[in-house]
């Protein structure tokens, strides 16, 4: 039987929580429609704003020279934070991405990969497939790997090999990642259930057995924490996909997971109260229900 952790609420009062990392001592995440990154202590004491944008951010990542990149969502643009706090753009993703821009993940050498929706989620367009992107250290946008079914979260699994997690496709894929930066042999690293028929979207949600959002880094015995955002919940997965352990996040449905903390030993999870309008940003920036929650878990982040 897989053991249900229970999260506690360590930060409140957000909107919808994305993006999250364990960073230099502190925790970041994105505060979506406040439209704000921010930055806090492992027990969510000293609150900072690093960043506040014109739109929305997502994912966040760094530069090997420490410079901080974000996702602007709805401009599909990857802005850079230059040292004195101003952000300027470091990438257009219009020419690649299909609607708005999302998770990333940012290689040791700068290199950034980049997923987007596919198709207009909030105005319940047809469900579509999206294209991953690359972005090279010096802002060259191009599209790898292969159509992908909402790509979202995504780690490395070392400097050549990541993992995306597929939103609404069941599954988390591995590509391998070859000198040229470019992604090939795209294989199942864990698979829920089968792949989902329906373009869509109510139909759709109801083929979901997992719906793989933010993933963590890898632990020290090669899982991820997978949030799932249509569940009060994230789950520990082995390759493969068997589930081993569950933290719960109460009401709220889980968007993404993070390990870190002084030990390695806290997962941070993004969790907003599941309501039928939560991805509504209006209605979040209104009534913010968002949190960042944490509980402690056994085995630690992969050194």
């Amino acid at each position: 039987m897989v053991e249900m952790r229970e999260a506690t609420v360590i930060i409140d009062g957000l909107t919808l929580t994305e993006g999250p990392r364990w960073h230099q001592g502190r925790f970041w995440f994105s505060d979506l429609y406040n439209h704000r990154v921010c930055s806090a202590e492992e027990d969510g004491s000293d609150l900072r704003v690093e960043a506040s944008l014109d739109g929305v951010p997502s994912g966040l990542g760094w530069l090997p020279d420490g410079r901080l990149l974000i996702i602007h969502q709805d401009a599909r643009l990857v802005l850079r934070r230059e040292p004195d706090g101003t952000l300027v753009v470091h990438a257009d993703l219009s020419g690649c991405a299909r609607s708005w821009a999302n998770d990333m993940v940012v290689a040791p050498d700068g290199t950034a990969y980049v997923g987007c929706w596919g198709f207009d989620l909030h105005n319940g367009a047809p469900f579509e497939p999206a294209p991953l992107m690359r972005v090279t250290p010096d802002g060259q946008v191009s599209v790898v790997g292969e159509p992908m079914y909402f790509p979202n979260g995504s780690v490395m699994v070392d400097d050549t090999s990541l993992l995306v997690a597929e939103s609404f496709g069941n599954r988390i894929s591995q590509y391998d990642i070859l000198p040229d930066g470019q992604l090939a042999d795209r294989r199942n690293w864990a698979t829920f259930g089968p792949m989902p028929r329906s373009t869509d979207l109510k139909a759709r949600y109801g083929e979901y057995v997992v719906a793989p959002d933010g993933i963590s880094d890898l632990d020290a015995e090669g899982a991820v924490w997978v949030a799932d955002f249509t569940k009060c919940h994230a789950s520990r997965v082995r390759p493969g996909g068997e589930i081993v352990d569950r933290a719960a996040t109460g009401d709220h449905n889980c968007y993404a997971a993070a390990l870190g903390g002084a030990d390695g030993r806290t997962l941070f999870l993004c969790a907003t109260r599941a309501t039928e309008d939560e991805m509504d940003p209006e209605l979040r920036a209104r009534d913010p229900q968002g949190t960042i929650q944490v509980c402690r878990v056994d085995v630690p982040l992969r050194a």
